[in-house]
């Protein structure tokens, strides 16, 4: 039988790893699993109005089921919101993950003039507040300002490809470098026996690079669904310039007006949890399909 000691230190070795990860977890139930619980309580619940909706007591907060999750689904305004953001998305996905991988394999390209100020100069764009660099480019779209001419970037036809411009602008640096950095860990040997053999740069990125990247490329392609799903920067920050973007543009615009508009947190509650779900759907799903290509799986 072992001695209480080395049983004691056993139990305090064991309780190590806990105590490292308990400042973390206490962060995590703090900042994410309270609020979402909270969202969760919200969706559920409902204002009832007593009388003339008047005085002390006339508005009550009382339990109203899956009513408001059934508001949401029946909410026409909230599914237009999201066959904008689905078409806008398609824009910014293709655009943006297609020219980091390009300039990631012309970055590792064996001879390559300025790769270090060329690298920084795409990637750039990312550090800028997303914000500012819509303001920025909101004024570029302006005719009265813009040194494009007097093009109509902001017309109703115009709108989504112009907010998708300013995405694929900001976000493109980062995949990029994300795509860069995975390239640079591939030991150079296998190009240098590639080039031996007598392939090209192009046959070395289409049959060694490329197949190497795909789990980078799947991993960036879920964060940018995440990130596209939940657009509000780009069309809340120009939507003062333009009248070709209503309130309820993108799903989460929708649920920032319920909120803090109309003031129906309820409401907001509940949809803002529709959008979780189709985001968890959209991107597990993703996963899902090519999770053989990304990790091996069948």
């Amino acid at each position: 039988m072992g001695s209480p000691k080395k049983g004691a230190r056993a139990g305090r070795a064991g309780a190590v790893p806990y105590l490292f990860l308990a400042p973390a977890m206490a962060l995590f139930a703090l900042f994410m699993a309270l609020p979402i619980g909270y969202t969760i309580y919200l969706s559920l619940r409902r204002t009832k109005v007593s009388g003339l909706g008047l005085g002390k007591g006339a508005r009550t907060e009382v339990f109203a089921g899956l009513a408001n999750y059934a508001a949401a689904a029946g909410d026409g305004e909230l599914w237009a919101g999201w066959l904008r953001v689905l078409a806008y998305g398609a824009l910014v996905l293709v655009l943006m993950l297609g020219l980091a991988l390009v300039f990631a394999l012309m970055l590792d390209a064996a001879h390559v003039r300025l790769a270090r100020l060329t690298r920084i100069s795409i990637f750039l764009p990312y550090a800028v507040p997303g914000v500012a660099a819509t303001l920025m480019w909101g004024f570029l779209y302006l005719p009265s300002l813009s040194p494009f001419g007097e093009h109509p970037f902001l017309s109703t036809d115009l709108v989504t490809f112009s907010m998708a411009n300013v995405a694929v602008w900001g976000g493109t640096g980062f995949n990029m470098l994300v795509l860069y950095t995975n390239l640079r860990a591939v030991p150079r040997e296998y190009y240098e026996a590639a080039r031996i053999d007598g392939a090209s740069e192009l046959g070395i990125a289409l049959r060694i690079k490329i197949p190497i990247l795909v789990p980078s490329i799947i991993l960036t392609t879920v964060f940018s669904v995440i990130a596209t799903v939940q657009v509000f920067t780009e069309p809340t920050t120009l939507r003062p310039l333009t009248n070709t973007i209503s309130s309820t543009w993108s799903p989460l615009m929708k649920v920032y007006r319920d909120a803090f508009v109309t003031g129906d947190l309820y409401s907001a509650a509940a949809t803002s949890m529709v959008i979780a779900g189709i985001s968890l759907v959209l991107s597990f799903g993703f996963l899902r399909v090519v999770k053989n290509h990304a990790f091996g799986e069948g």
